[in-house]
């Protein structure tokens, strides 16, 4: 074991997983189930290395605690970290890129034929005895339409747009992409501009960043220029979407369905008009799970891991 102290922060954010023991190997490890920002300081003094998916490392937390010296990002997202302070400090920051790209791409599918195929609604059908007094072998209470053949849409070509847009085209689908940064071009699909994606996609699925350009991207005048019949699904950001504009689209019949995993608030507040609408099988939402498979939190865990052991290396 080194003479290394390692403290996370909020373990209870990734659940049991096996490598943790790894990690439980590099050093004086100690874990905490949630830390809440009055606990910060006490729980991170005297740790060279701390562990933290959402809790907020700033300036005053790192001036408080002089013996840190590496903090662990369990995520891909950065901004609960003053990275520029930590850069003066020398405070090294690492997350952990790239293990979440099959789960959420699977994730994504399952929402969309959960939604496509009203696969809830035809379950409580049967479960509620109606299909058991049926006079013929089938129900059509809702229609859907085929996947192949029709425009997929997704905002943000990276890893994860990429392994979504593989799967779409397994299916016949027409894909295109849209590019909010301009930067991740990619000659295998077409490129479109925004409003050319809304007014002719099919299904448009969001996976990239939060920023400046795309928050609020999707607000109620976005969802007028979509199909009536098109699908909205979000496993990017929450805030990429305005959920104000999402329910009032809904409710006014401007798309047929959408499927969110993420949300502006997490969790979810009482008072979010999402959770009132005039027909709630129009909308699917998860809690944030598309990444959460058993494979890719061993692969999250096994690169705070690396990050550790390549840091110690470093020393």
């Amino acid at each position: 074991m080194n003479n290394i102290n390692i403290a996370f922060l909020d373990a209870s954010t990734i659940g049991k997983v096996k490598a943790i023991d790894k990690i439980k190997s590099a050093g004086n490890y100690k874990s905490y189930e949630l830390t809440k920002p009055e606990e910060r300081i006490d729980r991170i003094k005297g740790n060279q290395v701390i562990i933290t998916n959402k809790v907020i490392i700033d300036k005053e937390i790192m001036d408080a605690c002089p013996d840190l010296k590496l903090i662990c990002i369990s995520a891909t997202g950065m901004n609960n970290v003053d990275l520029d302070y930590a850069g003066k400090k020398g405070i090294i920051v690492k997350n952990v890129a790239g293990y979440s790209t099959e789960s959420v791409a699977q994730s994504t599918f399952s929402m969309l034929l959960g939604l496509l195929n009203n696969i809830v609604y035809y379950d409580r059908y049967v479960k509620s005895g109606e299909y058991a007094k049926s006079p013929i072998f089938t129900h059509q209470g809702r229609s859907y339409y085929e996947l192949k053949g029709k425009q997929f849409g997704i905002i943000g070509l990276g890893t994860i747009g990429k392994r979504v847009a593989e799967i779409a085209t397994a299916f016949g689908c027409k894909v295109v992409y849209f590019s909010t940064s301009g930067k991740n071009m990619d000659a295998s699909y077409p490129h479109l501009s925004f409003d050319e994606m809304l007014t002719s996609s099919d299904i448009i699925s969001i996976h990239c960043p939060l920023n400046d350009k795309t928050q609020n991207l999707f607000d109620y005048e976005q969802f007028k220029q979509m199909k009536s019949s098109a699908i909205l699904l979000n496993a990017g950001r929450g805030k990429i979407v305005n959920e104000t504009g999402l329910a009032n689209a809904l409710n006014d019949n401007l798309i047929a369905a959408a499927g969110l995993d993420v949300l502006e608030f997490e969790p979810i507040k009482a008072t979010n008009p999402l959770l009132r609408l005039k027909n709630p099988e129009k909308l699917l939402i998860t809690p944030h799970i598309a990444w959460i498979s058993d494979e890719s939190r061993e692969k999250l865990v096994e690169g705070v891991y690396n990050n550790i052991t390549e840091w110690i290396k470093m020393s």
